[in-house]
């Protein structure tokens, strides 16, 4: 059988489109949410005709810290066997899917151990080889190569990253993203003006660790923000973590008071991609969203020294190195990273699920 372990909205928002695969070919999965972002979900669910999970691990609010994450990672590994194993159904010989660097997926592919079934890693291979850019992440990728036995790659420098590791490589080509975004834009118009108030904008999120929780660095991503704002009309996303961050440091109302910043919620993902589509620029430090710009061509700015990621890097994307010169040469030439459309004749999802066809047999 095969079960699908995830905690986070970006996390489900790449796994969504297999699950509809999974959904279209009519073959049952256990649906598994370790649950910190559980009340995020919803709407991501909905747009993808999902149903709910079948288990949720944690009933509590959302968990933001690192250290508040990783003790509760490690309760949950220590769960009796028995328990873990009714949780998969007793099913002994099936498949854990986990997904991307979260401590979520460290935590799916150790409970899939203990309960000894397989783990099929997507997104696998991904590396910045830096230990403590991005932290965690990076160490959650290296100790979930441990522990899978499928990786599914994104592309050949992933799966050349995996080289030293045994397990089956597959090599989906191309991120599961990408279908997750073709099924927005094939879902037919249903654009709501009211999004962007018709008005040019760009659209500004930031949320990684190692930005919101470093003080010096967080306060110099607003710095530049604010810089960028007197020249662009910004609707900052914000993240949950990002919010408490800002209003800890007391940058919140420095944003808020700002004209030119309007500070908005999270969207589903189908508003956030119509949102996306009409936007000049982005600025951001997530991954999902250089990807997402790399596909449909948008020019993106990110706040970071490096990525794991290649889509877009020096064509579309840029990374700001957080250096003011560079920040103002990409307002300046922004145009410049407008690329075209990226459209690709496979699925890489479809790719997961054939893989996992001796799964799927046994159920």
């Amino acid at each position: 059988m095969i079960h699908i372990v995830l905690g986070t909205k970006a996390q489900l928002i790449k796994m969504a489109p297999i699950m509809a695969v999974l959904r279209d070919r009519g073959i049952e999965y256990n649906f598994i949410v370790t649950g910190q972002h559980r009340e995020t979900m919803s709407g991501i669910l909905d747009n993808f005709s999902l149903r709910q999970p079948d288990a949720c691990l944690y009933e509590g609010e959302d968990i933001t810290g690192i250290g508040d994450m990783l003790v509760w990672c490690i309760k949950l590994v220590f769960t009796p066997r028995g328990t873990i194993r009714k949780l998969f159904r007793n099913d002994r010989r099936g498949i854990v899917l986990v997904h991307g660097d979260t401590f979520s997926t460290l935590l799916g592919a150790f409970l899939a151990r203990r309960a000894s079934l397989k783990v099929g890693h997507v997104e696998s291979g991904l590396r910045s080889h830096n230990l403590l850019n991005p932290f965690p992440e990076e160490v959650v990728r290296l100790l979930t190569f441990r522990l899978t036995d499928y990786y599914f790659c994104p592309g050949d420098w992933a799966m050349a990253n995996l080289e030293r590791y045994r397990g089956a490589k597959i090599n989906t080509q191309i991120n599961t993203l990408y279908d997750a975004l073709n099924r927005r834009l094939n879902a037919g118009a249903a654009y709501d003006d009211e999004l962007d108030d018709g008005g040019s904008y760009a659209i500004t999120t930031i949320h990684r660790f190692e930005n919101i929780f470093n003080e010096k660095r967080f306060r110099r991503i607003i710095e530049l923000i604010l810089m960028i704002a007197e020249r662009q009309r910004l609707l900052f996303i914000l993240h949950l973590p990002t919010e408490r961050q800002l209003k800890k440091y007391g940058l919140y109302p420095i944003l808020e008071a700002h004209a030119n910043v309007e500070m908005r919620p999270r969207y589903d993902y189908f508003d956030f991609i119509d949102l996306l589509e009409g936007a000049r620029f982005v600025i951001s430090d997530g991954g999902s969203n250089q990807e997402e710009c790399f596909y449909l061509g948008i020019p993106v700015l990110l706040m970071r020294n490096a990525s794991e990621r290649t889509e877009g890097l020096g064509e579309n994307c840029i990374l700001s190195h957080y250096d003011e010169a560079i920040v103002h040469e990409f307002l300046e030439n922004y145009e410049k990273h407008r690329i075209g459309k990226r459209t690709y004749s496979i699925s890489p999802s479809e790719i997961v699920i054939d893989s996992c066809a001796d799964f799927i047999e046994i159920t």
